[in-house]
């Protein structure tokens, strides 16, 4: 089932590329909008995956958008985003 996320802490081309990398071993082809605020992803999911899919995105610094995260888990997730979007410009 194709589903859209909205994906926090997305800021560039760099960041899409971490993305793609990261998830499209894992669920197939992802699509990343870069020309709405917050940034979406989209990709064929299914609903016991959905886990699986916040974890990793959390572990690189790029939460789902309703995600309760409090001060340090934000701050933390900022900063893996800077670090996953520098290696994302590198390998592009």
């Amino acid at each position: 089932m194709t589903k859209t996320y909205q994906v926090l802490n997305v800021k560039c081309g760099g960041c899409a590329n971490t993305l793609k990398t990261k998830l499209e071993p894992i669920f197939g082809e992802v699509e990343v909008n870069l020309d709405v605020m917050p940034r979406e992803i989209t990709l064929d999911i299914e609903d016991y995956e959905e886990q699986k899919l916040r974890d990793i995105l959390k572990k690189i610094g790029y939460p789902i958008a309703d995600e309760d995260l409090g001060f340090v888990e934000n701050t933390t997730a900022k900063a893996k985003s800077f670090v996953s979007c520098a290696i994302g410009k590198m390998n592009s």
